[in-house]
């Protein structure tokens, strides 16, 4: 009964155990190694990609890529998705903070490839938006998030929204399909 987001040994279902099985032996480290792989490549390739945009933009003078389907176009974000609550940088660095927090903390469990690239998609694109927050213009705490992707009828965005985005596409197939955290399957009736 393998699936490719567990072990090949899922865990029996002993209704009469009062807790839920743990996961084998250097199980954990698999995924937790799998989650800082894959975050530590997404906050590289988000903080490579901002300082080349950086380097070689202009704010104000969009470049076509792919025709109109995807253009660079650089500039600096102080609050959300789509420019929403400039007024509240430090709050929205805060946010992602306790966000990067939970996840290395529930990173302890994992037991699934599918939670572990999540997590690590989730982790990365939190980290290089609040680098940016913390260390950019105008202030610590109220810099201003580089974007510069651009998609027709799109906010502008970057590396680090893409993956965050991501990671909550697959936190929901990973909920539909029944796998929790540590990588079980939940019991359907």
């Amino acid at each position: 009964m393998g699936d490719a987001d567990t072990d090949a040994t899922e865990p029996a279902d002993d209704s009469s155990a009062g807790s839920p099985p743990s996961p084998p032996a250097g199980r954990s480290w698999k995924w937790i190694g799998l989650f800082g792989g894959v975050g530590f490549l997404i906050l590289l390739l988000d903080q490579i990609t901002k300082a080349l945009a950086l380097a070689h933009l202009t704010p104000g003078e969009p470049v076509n890529v792919v025709g109109s389907l995807l253009k660079f176009n650089l500039i600096r974000n102080p609050g959300a998705a789509f420019s929403l609550g400039t007024g509240y940088t430090p709050y929205i660095s805060a946010v992602q903070i306790i966000v990067a927090i939970g996840v290395v903390y529930l990173s302890r469990r994992l037991g699934s490839a599918g939670w572990a690239v999540a997590f690590g998609l989730l982790f990365g694109g939190a980290v290089g938006n609040i680098i940016d927050r913390i260390f950019r213009e105008p202030s610590a705490f109220h810099g201003h998030v580089v974007d510069f992707l651009q998609t027709p009828h799109w906010a502008i965005f970057n590396v680090a929204d893409m993956a965050v985005t991501s990671a909550a596409v697959l936190l929901v197939i990973q909920t539909l399909r029944g796998i929790k955290l540590d990588g079980t399957r939940e019991q359907r009736r």
